[in-house]
């Protein structure tokens, strides 16, 4: 039997991972759970995985896999579910090899993104990569993004990671975004509004969030998927 905290920890986990192909760092888990400190998710992390629930990746900083759900909560998302990989990588596959579903669907790369010090706008096609159609919302258009940058690193995003962006010009609070700053900078970041400022926060403490008037900041698109090669 879970306590309250630990379904409601798997369910926050569940949730942010479908909405954003991404797990939700130690912090966001701490204030969605409204705790006082990441202590308090180590311990409801370590106790979901003494009763099975979850299980930790080795050699990976706080990499964690759902194994399996309580049956209210397994029902509710019927039909089936697949594990996903939390804090760390979103498929484990053979080093070297890159897992794609078989109904994949090829989109362009255009460029690098900067997870840390915003770099030049991002418009020219590099190559074309195959991407799980699973991770693609309806019928709006995406492209992808190679990452260069360690800012959005307790988001789950590294340095060399190729994420997959839904193309539109808006955002709600705490979406994962590629924005343009100025008309010439496109970065990677969480958004958050702030009156009639834009707050694009990293997810790395060594670097600062940056607030900016929202006519300097606009929105390129949304994180829902990311790829990673080993």
């Amino acid at each position: 039997m879970l306590t309250k905290k630990q379904v409601q920890l798997l369910e926050f986990i569940q949730k942010r991972m479908d909405r954003d192909g991404v797990p939700p760092s130690f912090d966001e888990m701490k204030d969605a759970l409204d705790l006082r400190s990441k202590s308090g998710i180590h311990r409801l992390v370590t106790a979901l995985e003494e009763r099975g629930f979850i299980r930790r990746l080795p050699h990976r900083a706080r990499a964690l896999e759902i194994v399996r759900l309580p049956d209210a909560m397994a029902r509710a998302r019927a039909p089936g579910f697949t594990p996903a990989v939390i804090e760390g990588d979103r498929i484990d596959p053979p080093r070297g090899a890159m897992v794609v579903e078989a109904a994949a669907i090829e989109l362009p790369v255009m460029g690098r993104i900067a997870a840390g010090v915003p770099i030049e706008a991002i418009s020219e096609v590099s190559h074309h990569i195959a991407v799980p159609g699973s991770m693609l919302a309806g019928r709006a258009h995406h492209y992808a993004l190679e990452v260069k940058g360690d800012s959005m690193i307790e988001a789950g995003i590294n340095d060399g990671d190729v994420v997959v962006i839904r193309e539109q010009t808006t955002a709600d609070n705490g979406d994962i975004v590629v924005a343009l700053v100025e008309g010439y900078e496109a970065t990677l970041k969480r958004f958050r509004r702030r009156g009639a400022m834009i707050a694009l926060e990293a997810a790395n403490p060594a670097f600062e969030t940056r607030i900016l008037p929202e006519e300097k900041v606009k929105v390129q698109g949304r994180l829902v998927g990311l790829i990673r090669s080993y």
